[in-house]
């Protein structure tokens, strides 16, 4: 029975986990802003804008700051006329580079499951 108990708080403890993850990149754009600056290393803003298709200057702004307060990103503001303001992955963020490989293999993967195509 003892047993039983620890495996429970281990679980509930991998699914707190699973849970912080999602928080910090939870929503419709910021998986696609981390891979717009995973597959460049270093984006501009307009870049960004350009790669993520649909997002709003306005939702692109409010992401990339919630990626930089939770240490995924990193902003720099080059000292340029005009002002270039670059991101790009913190180390931390960088952790999520395999994860982002495996969502992209998974997604080619279920396409192909699902309609047949790649």
């Amino acid at each position: 029975m003892e047993c039983n108990k620890e495996f429970g708080k281990e679980h509930k403890r991998e699914m707190m986990a699973v849970q912080d993850a999602m928080d910090v990149l939870n929503g419709k754009w910021k998986i696609n802003i981390i891979s717009s600056i995973c597959y460049y290393n270093k984006r501009r803003f307009s870049d960004i804008l350009n790669d993520v298709e649909g997002i709003s200057n306005k939702m692109l702004s409010k992401e990339l700051k919630e990626l930089e307060l939770n240490k995924v990103v990193e902003r720099t503001v080059l000292d340029t006329h005009p002002v270039t303001v670059q991101y790009e992955l913190t180390k931390h963020g960088k952790s999520l580079q395999t994860i982002i490989k495996n969502l992209t293999d998974w997604g080619i993967a279920h396409r192909k499951e699902i309609i047949g195509k790649k």
